[in-house]
């Protein structure tokens, strides 16, 4: 290959840096790249693609380990569809909300204790009528049978 990218122009165009861009084929997310007579990596145009399918599917919360099974089944489906992306993004999504339910639970109990002068941890867990659930969590740990 005597053409292609080098290291810089590929980070550059998918938005990573070049330390990104080695560790991800270190990691086998990016296949080697060939190199020139002077040994600098060059990187065909898949190599940017296959970089921003890597970043989109971090922001859509799949794990670089993930990503990387992703790849794999893609890399041999050899024209089918990939088996398990279906699933995968199921479990995903579901685990999605889950954090969701999560966070909307904490923000309406840190909104309650910003709107009751919650101002020092300790006193407000002691009190029986603290908007955050230190009391119901004892009350819960409390009921349970001891070992």
């Amino acid at each position: 290959m005597s053409t292609g990218l080098r290291s810089g122009q590929v980070a550059e165009a998918a938005g990573v840096n070049i330390q990104t861009l080695r560790y991800y084929e270190r990691r086998g997310l990016l296949a080697a790249p060939e190199r020139t007579d002077g040994g600098h990596r060059l990187y065909g145009e898949d190599a940017v693609t296959a970089l921003r399918v890597i970043k989109a599917a971090q922001r859509l919360g799949f794990t670089l380990e993930e990503v990387a099974d992703l790849l794999e089944a893609g890399r041999h489906r050899h024209g089918r569809p990939v088996a398990g992306l279906q699933e995968r993004a199921a479990a995903k999504l579901a685990e999605v909300d889950a954090k969701i339910a999560d966070l909307a639970t904490i923000r309406t109990a840190l909104a309650t204790a910003v709107e009751a002068g919650c101002d020092d941890l300790t006193v407000c867990a002691g009190s029986p009528c603290c908007p955050i659930p230190f009391t119901d969590l004892a009350k819960e740990r409390h009921a349970e049978p001891c070992c």
